[in-house]
């Protein structure tokens, strides 16, 4: 009698994985998922390789992952074009396969080929694929998975640098205010990490696309959403108020319809909105270099400058502390502004 059915299976190659990974993708194309069963065992297919990709990029339980078994799968990857379908399977695939997926897609853009990122060079030259994650946002079902993976794709330089000149950048501005508040929050989590990640390449994407910008993110500052006008004045001090940026905040701070948007957002209902609309208010107000049209702003307005910024308190601790004491050279100022000839200002 045989015993051979108790044997454990010959462990697989990396380029018999890829292809089993490939084969299993290719398999969930509608013409051949007609029906509901066949379809069933498909997706299990895809499961099951998914999880044998896991164990072979990380290790499974106490053994370490192969480091040449590692490279041989990623090249296979790049080579089979897996990583094209990874990303166009994605509405179709489970949960527990797109769970796999996101832990796998880290490790596979962070993986070196030699002196390469292997699987990142293939993305930049399949750009496309970043466009279809991001309109993957529009399906709840999957959106939190396309956030994982474009945050992902966001720590390289050139890939965030794509994303952020391609149309689809603009939608955005509409993703985090889906009604949706855990879509819409991720989706503010991949457009703070667009705006944050890499200073040099946000300062020339804000630098050639000025106008367009700060208009649409006006809208997110005046939004009639709580969470859409804390959390976009927070990120705009952010990226806003950071060396690299210091052009654009020089830019930004002659504007008069931005120191307006900040004066409305001073007298907003909350405290915390308070506090940081503040932040950026005072860089107007200090400005050795204000322009006559922001002078005259702050004249006309500064009894009820004055009495919103004696009403506006930080706290306590150390923090407040620091708060009183620009707050006070801020109330100085506007003070001495207001007394200009009207002429000068």
């Amino acid at each position: 009698m045989s015993f051979s059915f108790f044997k454990p299976s010959r462990p697989r190659s990396p380029q018999e994985v890829a292809k089993a990974i490939k084969d299993s993708l290719t398999a969930l194309d509608t013409k051949t998922v007609v029906e509901v069963k066949a379809l069933e065992k498909a997706l299990e297919e895809v499961e099951k390789n998914f999880g044998i990709m896991r164990c072979m990029l990380c290790g499974e339980g106490d053994t370490e992952p192969n480091a040449d078994q590692v490279t041989q799968l990623v090249q296979e990857i790049c080579k089979e074009d897996i990583i094209a379908l990874l990303v166009h399977k994605l509405m179709i695939l489970g949960w527990e396969a797109r769970k796999d997926l996101v832990y796998c897609w880290s490790i596979l853009l962070k993986q070196k080929v030699g002196s390469a990122y292997c699987c990142v060079e293939y993305i930049e030259n399949h750009m496309e694929l970043l466009d279809f994650i991001v309109v993957c946002y529009d399906n709840k079902e999957i959106a939190l998975t396309c956030g994982n993976m474009l945050r992902e794709c966001i720590k390289f330089p050139t890939l965030a640098k794509y994303i952020l000149e391609s149309a689809s950048f603009e939608l955005f501005f509409k993703f985090v205010e889906l009604p949706n508040f855990d879509v819409a929050s991720d989706a503010f989590s991949t457009f703070k990490d667009l705006l944050t990640k890499h200073g040099t390449v946000v300062c020339e994407y804000l630098t050639a696309h000025y106008d367009e910008f700060f208009g649409s993110y006006e809208k997110l500052l005046t939004s009639t959403n709580y969470v859409t006008r804390r959390q976009s004045l927070k990120l705009l001090s952010d990226f806003l108020l950071e060396p690299p940026n210091s052009n654009i905040m020089k830019r930004y701070i002659l504007e008069v319809r931005h120191l307006k948007v900040m004066m409305t957002l001073l007298k907003d209902s909350s405290k915390n909105i308070q506090i940081s609309a503040f932040h950026i208010f005072k860089v107007f107000v200090a400005n050795p270099n204000k322009p006559g049209e922001i002078k005259v702003i702050l004249a006309k307005n500064h009894k009820k400058l004055l009495e919103l910024l004696h009403n506006l308190s930080a706290g306590k601790g150390a923090e407040d502390e620091q708060f009183e004491e620009e707050k006070e050279l801020i109330i100085k100022e506007i003070g001495r502004v207001s007394r200009l000839p009207v002429l000068e200002c």
